[in-house]
């Protein structure tokens, strides 16, 4: 009852879903993951190529290293891009109340995705292609991936904070546009766990990107070697996992306990269990002889994909647990709405047949007769091209004959009205009928 008091309530479209909700929310789930991956490796790339580059003031090699990462930023913002269609659709389908309420709260900042992505996307490329040219300007060349940093840091903040709000519809009318909606619990904590995901999976994405065979590490650098560009991406995992299991569990700690439920705790638990697994091989590897820096390699990448798998899971069944009893005053509502409108309809119908079968006098015979030959030049009490009914009324009342007379062959009385045509087409009953609709105009 609290929540029917304190929540808007609307009423969702009575249309039936494309395909089934169980196979929509699979789509989701899955799109997303996949998805996610390479936001992660967009954004987590941008990161470490800031922090590459600037260490590379110093140390060449480490600029070396932010180049070889810079090229696969646009070709991971590509595929992120192209992964993201499927996701949104699914949201969009399965929520569309509560995706799109979010959306008109947060207002301004949901507009400003476009220009943003689109800004970052450039800069990212200006980036790449400017390398060599502003060699001798690095502090212009690491501004640039530095305001592209910043953007690629804020976009995901827009996107959280609406998946946050439109599970809370009890906070619809509280909410007083983005940086309020930013300050409801949990945004921070999400997205702090966020960027962790980014620098984690970007640092084992490196391990595998720089071990190929293929690649020809021996060319690029001076100094570092395959096993020091592999410690590199194994440290920089260890660092990201680490900032995902602290804000993991303040997240866990900071939810809205409205959509907390056993299965979801043990789902986040196990989740958590995959990074803790993942993190403790990552120190171990960094730790250990780099003879053996490949051991636990598909340790870790399994353990953090099984983790995206739980991550997504969890999620998922959150959601559905924060807006299930919303969902159902929504249906209550809409099935009201329904029921009103069908009984409108019918009404109307009868209304409709009993005006049918209801006997029509000449005066209401004559408005559509009116209608069909008069209403173009004239209006019941505005001159239009004639003059107005009323007036005709005025002056042939109680003389229906001359009125008639005059309908079939009228002269031309007004300077400033043209001269009126006859509508000697018009039978005797026509006559009748007309003339008493405009006599009884007033």
């Amino acid at each position: 009852m609290v929540l029917q008091i304190n929540t808007p309530i609307p009423k969702d479209l009575p249309l039936d879903l494309p395909l089934p909700e169980w196979l929509l929310v699979s789509l989701l789930i899955i799109s997303f993951l996949l998805h996610i991956v390479f936001i992660n490796l967009m954004v987590g790339g941008s990161i470490i190529t800031l922090w590459a580059q600037i260490k590379g003031l110093k140390h060449k090699e480490y600029d070396i290293l932010a180049h070889e990462i810079a090229k696969t930023i646009t070709v991971n913002k590509s595929i992120a891009v192209v992964m993201g269609v499927a996701p949104l659709l699914s949201i969009n389908t399965l929520y569309t109340l509560y995706f799109y309420s979010a959306n008109a709260l947060t207002g301004f900042a949901w507009i400003m995705i476009i220009p943003l992505v689109t800004i970052a996307f450039l800069l990212t490329y200006l980036h790449k292609y400017t390398w060599h040219s502003l060699e001798k300007n690095k502090s212009l060349h690491i501004a640039i991936m530095g305001l592209a940093v910043a953007i690629f840091l804020f976009i995901p903040l827009i996107f959280l904070t609406n998946v946050n709000l439109m599970m809370f519809p009890e906070k619809w009318g509280t909410v007083k546009g983005f940086l309020n909606a930013l300050l409801l619990p949990n945004v921070f904590p999400r997205y702090f766990e966020f960027l962790g995901a980014c620098i984690a999976i970007t640092g084992i994405f490196l391990v595998w990107y720089n071990g190929r065979k293929s690649y020809p590490v021996e060319e690029i650098y001076t100094n570092f070697t395959r096993n020091t560009i592999k410690r590199i991406g194994y440290s920089i995992t260890t660092v990201g996992l680490s900032l995902q299991i602290l804000f993991g569990i303040i997240v866990l700690f900071t939810l809205p306990s409205k959509g907390i439920s056993y299965s979801v705790i043990a789902v986040m638990a196990g989740a958590g269990l995959l990074l803790a697994n993942a993190l403790w091989l990552c120190y171990k590897t960094i730790t250990q002889n780099e003879i053996i820096i490949d051991k636990h390699f598909k340790k870790i990448a399994l353990s953090i994909l099984c983790f995206l798998c739980f991550y997504g899971g969890s999620r998922q069944m959150y959601r559905h647990n924060a807006l299930e009893k919303h969902q159902e005053l929504v249906a209550v509502h809409t099935a009201e709405f329904q029921k009103l409108s069908k009984q409108a309809r019918e009404e109307a119908i009868v209304l409709q047949q009993q005006e049918a079968a209801a006997p029509k006098t000449d005066a209401d015979l004559g408005k559509g007769v009116f209608n069909q030959y008069c209403a173009a030049c004239h209006k019941p009490d505005v001159k239009l091209v004639g003059p107005p009914v009323i007036e005709m009324a005025s002056i042939y009342k109680g003389d229906k004959a001359n009125l008639q007379k005059w309908i079939k062959a009228p002269g031309k009385k007004r300077a400033d009205s043209p001269q009126m045509p006859g509508f000697l087409q018009l039978s005797q009953s026509e006559l009748d009928q007309l003339s008493e609709y405009i006599l009884t105009i007033q």
